[in-house]
C-alpha cells in the first residue's frame, strides 16, 4: 500500500443480516475504489476490511453507518489493521 492509503477492520452491529448488506457494501466499495472483503458473523454483525485512500475510507465509514434499506445500524465499530497481501478486488466471504 501506497503512503495514502491504509487498511481498516470495521464490526457493523444491528439488523445488518438478512437485508443485502453485504452486496451493498461490495457495491459501495467498488464505487469508492476499496479493496478487501466483508463476511456476516454468527452474532449477527457484519465485519468488513477495506483498504484504499483516507478519503474513500472516511467516505465508506460514514455510509456504514446509514447501511442500505432495510439495515438498522446501531453501532460501528474501527480499527486499523495490517494486510499481509494487499487486496486486488472486493469480495463476499463466508
Amino acid at each position: 500500500m501506497s503512503d495514502h492509503d491504509k487498511a481498516v477492520r470495521v464490526r457493523i452491529s444491528g439488523k445488518v443480516q438478512g437485508v443485502g448488506f453485504r452486496y451493498w457494501t461490495r457495491d459501495e466499495a467498488v464505487r469508492l475504489g476499496l479493496t478487501g472483503w466483508v463476511r456476516n458473523e454468527e452474532d449477527g454483525a457484519v465485519v468488513a476490511v477495506i483498504a484504499g485512500p483516507d478519503t474513500a475510507i472516511s467516505t465508506m465509514i460514514e455510509r456504514f453507518r446509514r447501511g442500505p434499506s432495510g439495515a438498522s445500524v446501531s453501532d460501528v465499530e474501527t480499527e486499523a489493521t495490517q494486510l499481509e497481501k494487499n487486496p486486488t478486488d472486493f469480495r463476499i466471504t463466508r
